[in-house]
């Protein structure tokens, strides 16, 4: 699997802000009433039934890649792209006193696959027609007019998440299925995507939302909703997403697939994002920046009660986790340091970047959490997959449906009211200034368990002990020691490991019986 360019796209996709009315060939294209009762009967309303009936007709025929672009765009190079900007004032959904407002992509550069965005009014979808004056195309020029069925990229929707005066941007829909979405003082950081199909292998296929309908909202409406067909050579389907602008924006997603062929590694509620290097993983640190990641950690409530952190990495080879569940209760990719000096940068706001955080709707059954890290030499990559892989294929002719909600949230401490992992280090197994010698293979770990009941237990910190465990090596000593600048504890735990062999640990805090803390996971590969 290769990287996403990140750099290129992310700055293609900046908020911009304004609202008026829709363009006057979207509102010509209203249907007038009936004049009188012997007209015909009301068309039934357009909904997500309509979708699936859609997904259910084009996987039963051989997958069609679509038209293709005009030659000036596909050869746009990124800046260019770029230069062309949707016109604020031209902004759709304004009508009724709607609370949103949306803004289509142009499509070229990379996004060579044009796509069908429709307006639902009153029962009714209709077409928002390409034209050229919807955009502002600064120093771009083509010597011919552009078709007017041109289509578009995507769109993205904007609410006044931070001011009540402004529109600012919510939810992006573009590049195959991706789609991102902001709450309250965020920044965008990682995607969300509606399927993976072969995540992780060479060959990975990336289904893409062909078409979208936009139900116009009502005045004061506190959500808005988003249909999509998604088609590829695997597979069809057919989404629904309810969109929740707050503080912690909310997208409920509903989904049913209709497989074309057999579908061995499905991934079904994918994430992507970035992580460069920190604390834990300073192979790269060139740079006045210390942290440079979208996302620190994958976070998991396993369907026993578990909760487990395990801090991501920018490995030398790429490497891929499956942590094995039933009905797990949630998973995600989280930012949890949220601390400016640690990454430095006016720019970016790293500190900034939500996480993603997904509760799965109903029963999911047997399967893995998989996390997919793959090296990257720089902070432009997104190199990060989470997924949940599900441990019956599909196939051809069976219907598939799942549902979950996924939250784009600043603070994940609520979900869970246990201690967490909020740094994870690494070091030589020796004392500062030691001369003792170090074996090959061994390393020690050092993580900072902090919140839940933890500042109580600082009290009377000999009840407290850490419980870890390691596959493929063995662990010569592990102890905690109190961490009154965190309120919590500090643990060590030091292991050895046969050259070249990968070791996987776990530890986790408790008082007596009962579990202090989630259980934080790490692999680690000795050097051979």
């Amino acid at each position: 699997m290769s990287t996403i360019d990140r750099r290129r796209v992310l700055a293609g996709l900046s908020a911009a802000l304004g609202f008026s009315t829709a363009p006057s060939a979207l509102l010509a294209q209203q249907p007038a009433p009936p004049s009188d009762a012997s007209a015909e009967p009301p068309q039934p309303r357009f909904g997500f039934e309509n979708v699936l009936q859609r997904a259910r007709e084009i996987a039963a025929v051989p997958y069609d890649a679509g038209p293709t672009l005009p030659e000036p765009l596909s050869r746009l190079d990124f800046d260019a792209w770029r230069d062309i900007r949707f016109r604020p004032e031209r902004a759709l959904l304004a009508q009724n006193g709607s609370p949103f407002r949306m803004q289509m992509f142009h499509p070229g550069f990379l996004f060579t696959r044009p796509v069908v965005v429709n307006v639902v009014r009153d029962g009714v979808a209709t077409p928002v027609p390409y034209a050229a004056n919807l955009f502002d195309y600064g120093r771009v020029r083509f010597d011919k007019p552009l078709p007017v069925n041109l289509g578009f990229a995507g769109f993205r929707l904007h609410y006044p998440l931070n001011d009540p005066r402004i529109f600012d941007e919510l939810i992006s829909f573009i590049g195959a299925s991706y789609f991102r979405v902001l709450g309250r003082e965020q920044r965008y950081g990682l995607s969300a995507r509606g399927l993976s199909i072969g995540a992780g292998v060479p060959g990975e296929e990336f289904p893409m939302f062909r078409e979208f309908w936009v139900e116009a909202p009502a005045a004061n409406a506190e959500r808005v909703t988003v249909y999509a067909l998604l088609d590829s050579p695997s597979v069809t389907g057919a989404y629904r997403f309810h969109i929740y602008p707050d503080v912690d924006a909310v997208v409920d997603v509903g989904a049913t697939l209709f497989p074309r062929k057999p579908i061995d590694k499905l991934g079904l509620a994918p994430l992507t994002s970035m992580f460069f290097t920190g604390e834990n993983d300073r192979r790269f640190h060139d740079d006045f920046r210390t942290e440079l990641h979208d996302s620190d950690g994958l976070m998991i409530h396993s369907g026993t009660g578990e909760w487990i952190w395990r801090p991501l990495r920018n490995p030398r080879q790429q490497a891929i986790s499956s942590f094995v569940e039933r009905n797990v209760r949630g998973f995600g990719l989280m930012q949890r340091d949220r601390v400016f000096e640690h990454y430095q940068d006016l720019d970016l706001n790293y500190e900034l970047r939500p996480s993603y955080w997904i509760e799965p709707q109903g029963d999911w059954g047997e399967g893995v959490v998989e996390l997919i890290e793959i090296p990257t030499t720089d902070e432009t990559n997104d190199n990060i997959v989470a997924l949940w892989a599900p441990k019956t294929p599909l196939e051809p002719g069976r219907e598939f449906s799942f549902g979950y909600k996924l939250t784009s949230m600043m603070d994940s401490s609520d979900l869970h009211p246990g201690g967490r992992i909020i740094n994870t280090y690494q070091a030589k197994p020796k004392a500062l200034g030691s001369g003792e010698p170090v074996n090959a293979g061994a390393r020690r770990f050092i993580v900072d368990f902090a919140g839940g009941d933890l500042d109580y237990h600082l009290k009377q910190p000999e009840k407290v002990e850490i419980v870890p465990s390691i596959a493929y090596g063995r662990i010569d000593r592990a102890f905690i020691v109190p961490n009154p600048k965190t309120s919590g504890f500090r643990a060590f735990i030091d292991i050895v490991v046969e050259p070249g062999q990968l070791a996987e640990m776990r530890a986790f805090l408790r008082s007596g019986d009962k579990t202090l803390t989630e259980t934080w996971s790490y692999p680690w590969r000795a050097e051979s």
